[in-house]
């Protein structure tokens, strides 16, 4: 879990995006490291002959692009010691020779000189961004890091020598500091997390510029590199160790060999059922009608802007604006919270069983909808029960189907209905914003946040609150692993894959409104259940995205209700959060019929129509 902190100026930060860090748990080979490096390191980032080049052309506009880019060279030229070592001058009298667990960096002869002039002369003739003081302090530090460094990015190796190693070939060269002072100063994690300022970009750049600046706390103008062979006892040299005991172990599978496991068998090509699954008619399938008694929601208290976002621009990402973001996924923020999963269900739980007026014993079975849920045992869903006081109920689990949880939920709980009796209680919940990581456009999607349903036996005779309701699941392969978390390729962090999600989301909004408008009127007539919706409340997944699908099935936005913009993406529990703000603004605003969708990771889907009475709707 990576979460979130709030600086002192009440700004929201991700520390995980400028202190780079890898679970080396997940690499078997050298291959699959050497993967991800290049993915979050290597394809953004410039050479330096690429930076000069693009100086001489005229490309830059200003100095922030710049100094991004010699940024992003300076995390590409340190991608191994930030990810796998720690940095620690000592005198080669005390470096130990022979243990398997200390080692030197080596390089090959390198001369930037040419290079640095060029690049200090091109920022010299570059316009300010935003902010020439600031800029100038990132320039010193970021072209002293760069003009003292000893090898350039493409010929360091991931694997470093040990000491022994290194003594064996005495003509390979390895830094050697003139002189070091440990009192040297740096930036603490204090420094990098509470700095602050009023343009986003400069603050995640000072940030990143803090980061480069620690890797080489010495004087760097006394940095040098000799051969080994000639160094002095009083020398001082830099060692590396490892940064964890997983990247130690990581090297000595590398070292030795070890084989890979066996790879899973391919696939089988996916095949359509023999028989469409029709929509389920609760009217006519069920004895026991289901009533929703109440309906309660908690938002997550931390607005996590778009402006938020690029305040914490990480070194693999992309720069994108404000407006770019919001234009790509139709969200302005995301709101997150400093509560752990289990807590913000509870609070909706109880706030829900209040509304209803239910008490504990009277609920014959808790079920729990979620995708982001670390807890395994007990299940949230029987965690929820102790904590709410039920002594026993007749079902408590959990169910994972992600942002289709809402139509999965209902289905099951009109189900256990039948066997209970008694009234049923649904939580939806979901806490995104420490399992993200540096992953950008999950980063820009996801929200936290949590819904509770109380759905008890409708009084005998009385229509059913929820009328319709369907699941789907599977698909081709790249829609069932169109999200995934955890993700070992991404740092164990939730990965979206945005074309696959794309299909499977064509896919179902097209047989879901089919199937609608093959469904008769309820009230009668010529026209069909399509037509006789009140509301569109879909899962709050990518409004563009959503709005796109939606009216080549031929729906028009107008019909469609999103509260995204200021939420995010919510899965399981973004259609209630969505209902609970229709009802808050007024938009429902009297007992109206809904059509809720939902479609996401796993290649699941589902729907309900159900009718909904403002007034089950805890305020």
């Amino acid at each position: 879990m990576k979460p979130f902190v709030v600086n002192r100026y009440g700004r929201i930060v991700f520390p995980f995006n400028f202190f780079p860090a890898l679970d080396f748990s997940v690499f078997e080979t050298l291959d699959q490291f050497a993967a991800v490096i290049r993915r979050d390191f290597e394809e953004k980032a410039p050479s330096e002959t690429d930076i000069v080049a693009k100086l001489e052309s005229g490309a830059y506009k200003g100095r922030y692009e710049l100094l991004r880019d010699l940024a992003l060279d300076l995390f590409w030229v340190n991608r191994y010691p930030f990810t796998m070592y720690d940095k620690q001058p000592m005198r080669w009298r005390d470096v130990p020779r022979q243990r398997d667990d200390i080692f030197l960096p080596v390089f090959q002869p390198w001369e930037g000189g040419e290079l640095a002039a060029a690049i200090e002369t091109g920022y010299r003739n570059l316009v300010p961004s935003w902010d020439e003081g600031t800029e100038n302090k990132i320039f010193r530090v970021l072209f002293d890091v760069f003009r003292h460094k000893k090898g350039a990015g493409a010929e360091l190796s991931p694997i470093k020598p040990t000491v022994g190693e290194m003594l064996a070939r005495p003509k390979s060269l390895t830094y050697h500091l003139l002189a070091y002072d440990p009192d040297y100063p740096g930036y603490g994690w204090d420094d990098i997390v509470e700095f602050a300022h009023p343009v986003p970009e400069m603050e995640a750049l000072m940030r990143q510029t803090m980061i480069l600046h620690n890797e080489y706390r010495w004087d760097r103008a006394k940095m040098r590199v000799l051969e080994v062979g000639k160094l002095h006892e009083d020398d001082f040299v830099v060692i590396y160790r490892p940064r964890t005991e997983e990247v130690q172990q990581f090297i000595r599978r590398v070292k030795s060999g070890t084989r890979r496991r066996r790879p899973l068998p391919p696939a089988i090509a996916t095949r359509r059922p023999v028989d469409p699954y029709p929509p389920i008619d609760v009217r006519a399938q069920f004895s026991v009608m289901p009533k929703l008694e109440a309906m309660a929601v908690y938002k997550g208290e931390t607005p996590c802007t778009n402006e938020d976002l690029i305040r914490n621009a990480a070194y693999s990402w992309s720069p994108m604006t404000a407006v770019e973001i919001e234009d790509k996924t139709g969200i302005r923020q995301r709101l997150y919270t400093a509560l752990d999963l289990d807590h913000i269900s509870l609070l909706a739980a109880q706030a829900a069983l209040d509304k209803a007026g239910r008490k504990p014993e009277e609920i014959g079975a808790v079920i729990f909808c979620s995708c982001t849920s670390a807890k395994m045992m007990p299940s949230l869903a029987t965690w929820l029960s102790g904590q709410l006081g039920m002594f026993q109920t007749h079902f408590s689990g959990d169910i994972v189907a992600a942002c289709a949880g809402l139509p999965y939920g209902l289905s099951e709980a009109i189900r256990q209905l039948q066997e209970v009796k008694r009234p049923v209680l649904l939580v939806c919940a979901e806490k995104f914003s420490d399992k993200i990581g540096t992953v950008r456009t999950s980063r820009m999607i996801f929200g936290d946040g949590a819904a509770a349903m109380v759905i008890g036996p409708a009084p005998e005779g009385t229509a059913p609150d929820v009328e319709y309701y369907q699941t789907y699941a599977s698909g081709p392969m790249s829609e069932v692993d169109s999200i995934i978390w955890p993700n070992p390729e991404f740092d164990n962090n939730i990965t979206v894959f945005g074309p696959e999600v794309k299909a499977l989301v064509k896919r179902y909004l097209t047989q879901m409104i089919h199937e609608l408008g093959a469904l008769p009127n309820p009230e009668g007539g010529e026209r069909t259940m399509l037509q006789a919706i009140d509301l569109i409340v879909p899962h709050q997944a990518n409004k563009t995205m959503v709005v796109h699908y939606a009216k080549g099935a031929g729906i028009p936005p107008e019909r469609l209700y999103f509260n995204i913009e200021t939420v995010g993406n919510t899965s399981s529990a973004s259609i209630p959060l969505a209902i609970y703000d229709a009802v808050a603004d007024g938009t429902i605003d009297r007992p109206m019929r809904l059509f809720a969708p939902g479609f996401g990771a796993g290649a699941v889907g589902g729907y309900v129509i159900l009718r909904l009475d403002p007034s089950v709707v805890a305020r």
